[in-house]
């Protein structure tokens, strides 16, 4: 059994699933991160990154587990693992933001894709040089039916 306990909090304007943008790419809004003040030692010089992954629990994501999923970009179903949708055997989250500011305890990034009060489970650093790679295959996403 593993188990995993958040860190902190993540505030947006999101309230509702059929609210939240596709993708951390695709949003422009902003939200807070709120990290507990026991790991706060651990944000030192994390200001100094354009943006950051963070890693959350989709506590929100609710019904049956299905391994075919329709993605939201697409009109077909697909293999769970090829897409990103929410409801998943490991309910975990991923997104990238940018770090707008730092005050203390808190990071306000822009990027918001997840709703509000969703469980902060990690923080990484985006870094170009280890996480931009060339792409040459999106699988289905290639061809896709565009929405």
């Amino acid at each position: 059994m593993i188990k995993l306990e958040p860190i902190g909090i993540i505030h947006t304007p999101i309230l509702k699933k059929e609210d939240s943008p596709i993708q951390s790419a695709r949003s422009d809004l902003h939200g807070t991160v709120e990290v507990f003040p026991e790991y706060e030692q651990g944000l030192q010089g994390i200001e100094d990154f354009s943006h950051l992954y963070l890693i959350y629990a989709f506590d929100r994501s609710t019904g049956p587990l299905s391994l075919m999923v329709k993605p939201f970009l697409d009109d077909q179903q697909r293999g769970l693992f090829t897409t990103r949708y929410p409801r998943r055997p490991n309910p975990i989250g991923l997104s990238v933001v940018r770090v707008v500011s730092r005050e203390g305890n808190r990071i306000l990034f822009q990027g918001a894709d997840m709703l509000d009060e969703t469980p902060l489970l990690d923080i990484k650093p985006y870094i170009a040089d280890f996480d931009v790679f060339e792409v040459d295959k999106t699988g289905w996403y290639q061809q896709r039916t565009k929405k």
